[in-house]
């Protein structure tokens, strides 16, 4: 199963940065989501059982994950969800996997201070396609009719 997901939670632990025998870098995460409502019987906050997701991230995004997020930090995670079903001896489980392909904080919980990692290869960008119906200037007596 290769689904994409999303999922908004709380890391439970710090960010475990790996590195595989090939050399590629790996960070593990455990995020537990837990669905919200307003019971308006006892008129508070009601909070379900926590949903539990493992996350791997990969290279680039497993560093900077390992190197801005720490436990209780309120992330988002977005990726290809895998559902594997696991016996050992009497025992079976499912284990619930993400395989992430962006992940951050929540910014609706706090602010950060964002560090632009400089590419380490040239990267050409075609030219845009010349768009005939937006003018490349826009004539100044138009700018004053513009109300802001």
């Amino acid at each position: 199963m290769s689904d994409s997901i999303t999922v908004i939670g709380n890391l439970a632990e710090d960010p475990n940065l790996k590195s595989t025998a090939s050399g590629i870098d790996v960070v593990s995460l455990r995020v537990a989501s837990a669905q919200r409502w307003f019971d308006k019987a006892s008129e508070k906050w009601v909070e379900g059982e926590p949903n539990w997701f493992t996350v791997a991230a990969y290279r680039s995004l497993a560093l900077h994950a390992a190197g801005s997020l720490h436990k209780g930090d309120r992330v988002i995670v977005h990726g290809k969800l895998r559902v594997r079903h696991w016996k050992d001896g009497d025992r079976r489980g499912t284990n619930v996997e993400i395989d992430a392909d962006a992940l951050g904080p929540d910014l609706r919980w706090g602010t950060t201070a964002f560090t632009r990692e400089a590419r380490t290869e040239q990267v050409d960008v075609p030219d845009a396609p010349a768009d005939e119906s937006f003018p490349e200037s826009v004539p100044e007596e138009k700018l004053e009719e513009t109300p802001f």
